[in-house]
């Protein structure tokens, strides 16, 4: 318990300095968004690779889907980093880094009213990030819960303050620099704590081959529930190589991997990046973070079937999904519970950060400034950012804690709806907006109209049964719907357009502030 503690004081006490330490970066709006747009490609890609795995993934994911798929849970975690990854780096970085510098802008809905000249589509971008990031925060405190009454036999309650807490402190002191360092540092903790954890499950049950071996005589479920017609009750699905349920297995990789391609907490990392030459640099370290982050979560939940007597049960008979890690973990030594508390908190607190970072600087620079408020001083500015962190922090705890008596009991659930709209809404029209001069306005509503009545309507009526698949085709109906309405519709500004391409390709090929030294 000593050990245990320290580290978790260690923890707190490195997560505050830097908050402190950074604080002079946020002199002005654009630094504390956006750190000043001057981070290099390790911060850049940690900071990316941290708010894309949480414990939604470590805890929620894994567990949910390592029990459903088995070892072909592995194919999520392989397309998060060559997909989500890899080729959202290579496709978007650039172009995002080129175009809203160029626009001048800092959040996502600034970026589509000033491409397509709409302060209507920028406002209700905002609104849309506003509402639908709310369930994804909450969403990030749930892993922590049976882990910490694991290690500390603490409340949830308290672990939720705490995490919140400390949260605030260190994102109001220094924003997105700040959440960078920080970000950086607990990166390197999830490293080190996944393959610790990953050796150790696996030593618990005999080593690799005797793990496989124990899995591969695991029959699949009678009913069908997490398998595909004529795989009912046959072992060794679950050691196949694309498991028992192809079809749901690419659903989940779908909006796992290229939704990250439409979420305005991911992309905003590459708004940051001080040059378009650090790209490649960037995308290679984020590839090999996810690869392990990603590639080992999912691996470890791939065994999860083999402590299922252990695996608590819902009323309905069905394990309880956010239990299935914890368990595989409980008779770990207490080093290393104590490291996969602190790679959990790690991994929870980068994602909260940004996401109530992505959200405060959304409404208040998207909504409130030129609306609510139309002569927001710069300092004016950064107060209300600053409060609205507090305050998006105080909604989704209390959320948490709201959801975590309810009878909404998978992780999994709430982030799948705010992947789904989030991603629907904004990955076709942002792509088409970086490449396309042809995109038009109209595209841009179709697709948030159908993205967000598809994925709300399906919470409602249920048409779909998997929230995960709905957020797949949300996904890959907005793909469609922006180049058919967008040649359908009234063509935009010739002149503005080519001006606007031709002067971000430019800058595409300008970078004075380029230092390969720095970080």
């Amino acid at each position: 318990m000593f050990l245990k503690i320290l580290m978790m004081v260690l923890f707190f006490g490195v997560t505050v300095y830097i908050g402190f330490a950074t604080r002079k970066s946020t002199g002005n709006v654009d630094g504390f968004v956006l750190g000043g747009r001057k981070v290099g490609p390790w911060l850049s890609a940690f900071a990316y690779g941290t708010s894309y795995f949480s414990a939604v993934v470590f805890i929620g994911y894994a567990g949910q889907f390592g029990w459903k798929y088995g070892m072909a849970a592995l194919w999520i975690g392989l397309g998060n980093a060559f997909i989500g990854s890899m080729l959202a780096w290579y496709v978007l970085g650039a172009r995002t880094r080129a175009m809203t510098h160029h626009l001048g802008a800092q959040t996502m809905p600034e970026f589509f009213g000033a491409r397509f000249n709409s302060s209507a589509l920028r406002i209700a971008a905002a609104m849309i990030i506003f509402i639908f990031l709310i369930p994804y925060t909450a969403s990030v405190y749930n892993g922590l819960s049976r882990l910490f009454f694991m290690a500390f036999a603490i409340p949830y309650e308290w672990a939720i303050i705490g995490m919140a807490v400390l949260t605030c402190i260190y994102v109001v002191l220094g924003g997105y620099m700040a959440t960078a360092v920080n970000d950086f540092v607990q990166g390197c903790i999830m490293l080190v704590g996944i393959v610790a954890v990953i050796v150790a499950v696996l030593l618990g049950h005999g080593g690799f081959s005797e793990a496989v071996v124990a899995l591969s005589q695991i029959p699949n479920d009678p009913a069908g529930a997490a398998g595909a017609a004529g795989t009912a009750g046959m072992s060794g699905a679950f050691t196949s190589l694309f498991g028992p349920d192809l079809v749901n297995l690419l659903g989940v990789v779908i909006l796992t991997s290229l939704g990250t391609w439409g979420l305005p907490q991911m992309i905003s990392k590459f708004y940051a990046i001080k040059s378009t030459s650090v790209i490649k640099r960037g995308a290679i370290i984020s590839t090999l973070f996810a690869l392990v982050v990603a590639g080992g979560s999912y691996f470890l939940g791939g065994f999860g079937r083999l402590v299922a007597a252990d695996v608590p049960l819902t009323p309905a008979g069905s394990p309880v999904y956010d239990a299935v890690v914890p368990t595989l973990l409980s008779n770990m030594p207490d080093l290393l519970i104590g490291l996969t508390v602190v790679l959990v908190l790690s991994a929870s607190m980068s994602t909260l950060s940004s996401l109530v970072l992505t959200s405060s600087s959304t409404l208040t620079l998207d909504f409130i400034k030129g609306t609510v408020a139309r002569k927001m001083t710069e300092k004016s500015q950064l107060l209300s950012i600053r409060v609205l962190i507090v305050v998006f922090v105080v909604i989704s705890a209390v959320i948490a804690l709201v959801q975590y008596n309810s009878s909404v009991t998978f992780i999994a659930q709430l982030m799948s709806i705010s992947w789904g709209v989030l991603a629907g809404s904004f990955l076709a029209p942002f792509l088409y907006g970086l490449y396309w001069k042809r995109v038009t306005k109209g595209a841009v509503w179709a697709c948030f109209v159908w993205a967000v009545g598809l994925v709300c309507s399906n919470m409602v009526f249920g048409f779909i049964a998997s929230p995960i698949n709905a957020g797949a085709l949300a996904m890959v109906g907005g793909l469609i719907i922006v180049p058919l309405v967008s040649l359908i519709t009234p063509k935009p500004d010739a002149e503005k357009t080519d001006r606007l391409f031709a002067e971000s390709y430019v800058s595409l090929h300008d970078n004075p502030l380029d230092n390969p030294t720095d970080s």
